[in-house]
């Protein structure tokens, strides 16, 4: 068979992502399995794991990978240093036409270069076959918590990016006792499923919708929304789930009840630009509007969260709202309301959210990347040979701006 050399490049977008997408036993196994794969690594001084790790495992560090058969990344590479001619597969981020990455696309374009694109590594039903939501949602619903505790002073939480791993930041939690507060959680996806996972850890009960709306507990408690519970339509007539997502445009938002009952909100659901807003900002200066503390996992700027104006850093991960200027202040002051927005999430916990990811991309996608003909490469394949693909040639104006 034709030896195949895949390079792990170094994540050159500032500030550098430190995730990758095999880790090194990872690699080993890889190469152990296919007598006709070889895996080098582009040196990084960010990457979670450190070139040393790869080394010790024999897996070659190197600077140059120009000569590697297929360039695998994280995040977008900058068009400066993109290499002519080559096969890259990373998130670009231009699907959806994000001005910040037109140059990045025209140089792929004028390159000859061809790019897969991890989100666009579909099944023929549709669905996603990779993504780090999971972590996702682990990190943002921690970030719940640890904005809840310090604005009101109850306990003291590090961030995940500071503990070693998921187990030292779960072990923080033995030593406070969370209040009885109300927890809403919109969605049921990987990123929902991530934010479940802590809850659940810590022993936090789900309650019904009709519970959450009306009781009162002497204890933490969670609800999950999905469709269904937070969009009715215009015209009174029944919630139909494919209805709404072809026609999101006729459903009005059902959320404002939970707003008079919530303590902290954690969003992690997909939200399509035609759909209501969750709430509104005039509905934020209501006397009833209870949430304090919103962990926006999905992080829609000026998206279904109104208040969500930013994103915001690992390092910086909240901002206060004054729903009366509506405009940012200082957080975790009584007149706020505390936006957690950070954008890059599965980053602080990068270890796990690599061999997480690096699992499913060997169970899912490293045979049909090894195989001269596959109907999920093609379908995430955006652009080839100097020409964007036909599922991408809605593209062009974007290109042509």
């Amino acid at each position: 068979m034709e030896k195949i050399t895949i390079a792990l490049i170094r994540e050159e977008k500032k500030p550098a992502d430190n995730r990758v997408a095999f880790t090194p036993q990872q690699c080993v196994w890889l190469m152990n399995k296919y007598s006709n794969l070889d895996i080098l690594v582009q040196s990084s001084p960010y990457r979670c794991f450190s070139d040393s790790e790869y080394a010790s495992e024999n897996i070659q560090v190197v600077e140059d990978v120009s000569n590697a058969d297929l360039l695998i990344g994280i995040k977008e590479v900058p068009y400066e240093h993109l290499i002519a001619n080559k096969k890259y597969l990373f998130f670009s981020h231009t699907i959806k036409k994000q001005s910040h990455n037109r140059k990045m696309l025209q140089e792929i374009i004028d390159k000859h270069i061809t790019l897969i694109d991890y989100e666009c590594l579909v099944w023929e039903t549709g669905d996603r076959i990779l993504g780090f939501g999971h972590y996702a949602g682990v990190v943002g619903a921690h970030n719940g918590f640890l904005t809840w505790g310090k604005r009101y002073r109850k306990y003291d939480l590090k961030p995940a990016w500071q503990c070693k791993n998921y187990g030292e930041l779960l072990a923080q939690y033995n030593n406070i006792q969370l209040p009885p507060i109300k927890i809403a959680v919109t969605g049921t996806g990987r990123v929902a499923r991530g934010a479940f996972e802590l809850l659940e850890r810590l022993n936090i009960r789900m309650v019904s919708v009709q519970n959450f709306l009306t009781q009162t507990y002497d204890e933490p408690v969670y609800v999950v929304l999905n469709t269904s519970q937070l969009y009715e339509r215009k015209d009174g007539k029944p919630f139909r789930r494919d209805d709404f997502h072809k026609r999101p445009e006729q459903y009005q938002s059902a959320f404002l009840p939970f707003t008079c009952v919530t303590d902290i909100f954690m969003n992690a659901i997909f939200w399509d630009p035609k759909a209501p807003l969750f709430f509104t900002k005039d509905d934020m200066r209501s006397r009833d509007f209870r949430i304090k503390v919103i962990a926006d996992i999905t992080c829609d700027v000026n998206g279904s969260v109104p208040a969500t104006i930013r994103d915001t850093t690992i390092q910086h991960p909240v901002f206060g709202y004054n729903p009366f200027t509506e405009k940012e202040d200082e957080p975790y002051q009584p007149q706020v309301i505390d936006i957690m927005a950070v954008s890059n999430l599965p980053n602080e916990l990068p270890r796990e959210a690599s061999e997480e990811f690096g699992d499913k991309l060997t169970e899912f996608v490293i045979d049909e990347l090894l195989d001269s003909a596959s109907d999920v490469i093609d379908r995430a394949t955006i652009a080839e040979d100097g020409a964007l693909m036909h599922r991408f040639k809605y593209l062009e104006d974007y290109l042509n701006n």
